[in-house]
């Protein structure tokens, strides 16, 4: 724990009661009891609207990464949609030098990659797209460039925040990305992930926050519902579709 970027999320002065923040059970309960984190890979699950996205974007931008994601040299702005929640965070981080760092936002990924190629287009010598394995992300599907991102940027002793990574990414990609996040652990890197998929949250030795209406709190892997309902439809998914059909 004591190797960890970031060690705990406070919100120390409470949110505003106008603010739909405060309509959201984990954020207050956050307000008055704090989020410790304990592990070098933490999740945050939960129903949509649940508010896991809000509250990881808050995390990033309170640390210094761009809102549309990047690493913290990122600058560019298409649309102004983040929540202001970083505003209210303040983060209990660990003494440990970052030497990397990146924020992953799925919806916003194509912004990133026309802003690297925004970049390049200037006679400035190395081109931002080099850390990135070469090939202009546009010119790669979604999963590929998500790939891309995972294998050639991130470079270990970093913190890692990602919203939603394996929305471009087939099962079997998603397992060579837990394969890399094992890899940059091992290279003493950090992770805050908010995710949906079972296989991403079976990472061992994970610590998982569930997000809803009664709040925050830690849960197992095979207590999520996640878990739950994709084991249940697996097993007999005819007489699942049958039951919504």
């Amino acid at each position: 724990m004591n190797d960890l970027f970031i060690r705990k999320v406070l919100i120390p002065d409470g949110l505003p009661e106008d603010s739909y923040l405060a309509g959201l059970s984990a954020l207050r309960q956050i307000a008055r009891e704090g989020l410790t984190l304990q592990s070098p890979v933490t999740f945050f699950v939960g129903e949509n609207g649940s508010g896991k996205s809000t509250l990881l974007e808050g995390i990033a931008v309170a640390f210094g990464f761009n809102p549309e994601g990047g690493s913290r040299n990122f600058q560019f702005s298409t649309f102004d949609s983040h929540s202001g929640l970083h505003r209210f965070l303040r983060l209990w981080k660990g003494a440990r030098k970052l030497r990397d760092g990146y924020f992953l936002r799925a919806e916003s990924f194509y912004n990133l990659a026309s802003n690297i190629e925004q970049l390049d287009k200037g006679d400035m010598g190395a081109r931002v797209i080099d850390s990135y394995g070469g090939i202009s992300l546009h010119e790669q599907s979604h999963g590929e460039s998500f790939l891309s991102l995972l294998l050639n940027r991130f470079g270990g002793n970093g913190l890692y925040i990602l919203d939603e990574p394996e929305a471009a990414l087939s099962p079997m990609r998603q397992l060579t990305l837990i394969s890399r996040i094992g890899d940059l652990v091992r290279e003493g890197s950090q992770f805050v992930i908010a995710t949906h998929s079972p296989i991403l949250m079976a990472y061992p030795g994970a610590e998982l926050f569930l997000l809803g209406g009664e709040g925050v709190r830690r849960v197992s892997y095979r207590e999520t519902e996640h878990y739950q309902l994709t084991r249940r439809f697996l097993e007999n998914p005819e007489q699942m579709l049958r039951y919504l059909l």
